[in-house]
């Protein structure tokens, strides 16, 4: 088994007192955050950025403390099963517009509720929830 970890960050910006979160959309067909693979010598925090800029061309990512969410799954690539480990970061931007990579599809902003029924793994959804609640804790 081939043992993989990943950084991401949910970012979200503020548009009229409300919390919009960026999705992107894969070519495997699902909507997920902003995440990838680290590189040697990376942090996960610098992983998240990098992965970020290379993503979606956002560059002002301003972290929030309190939230590092972890999840595990497993997944076929190339007849090897692989454990992936992704922590992903809260993180806030005020750029609006974005430059989707060659990696993605599409991308989308979305409030919480809207969010929700469009991210398409229930881990996701998990991360995505815990997000929710640290910024209307903190708002």
């Amino acid at each position: 088994m081939i043992e993989e970890t990943s950084a991401g960050i949910v970012l979200f910006r503020k548009e009229d007192s409300k919390n919009l979160f960026l999705l992107l959309h894969y070519p495997s067909g699902h909507w997920d955050f902003v995440k990838g693979k680290m590189e040697k010598g990376e942090s996960t925090h610098e992983t998240a950025i990098r992965e970020t800029k290379e993503e979606t061309g956002i560059t002002d990512v301003k972290f929030l403390d309190d939230f590092e969410e972890w999840i595990e799954y497993n997944f076929q690539y190339q007849k090897e099963l692989v454990h992936k480990k992704v922590v992903f970061f809260l993180a806030e931007t005020t750029t609006k517009e974005v430059n989707i990579s060659h990696e993605h599809l599409d991308y989308t902003w979305m409030d919480y509720n809207t969010a929700m029924e469009k991210t398409t793994f229930d881990n996701a959804k998990t991360v995505l929830t815990k997000a929710q609640m640290l910024l209307t804790k903190t708002v």
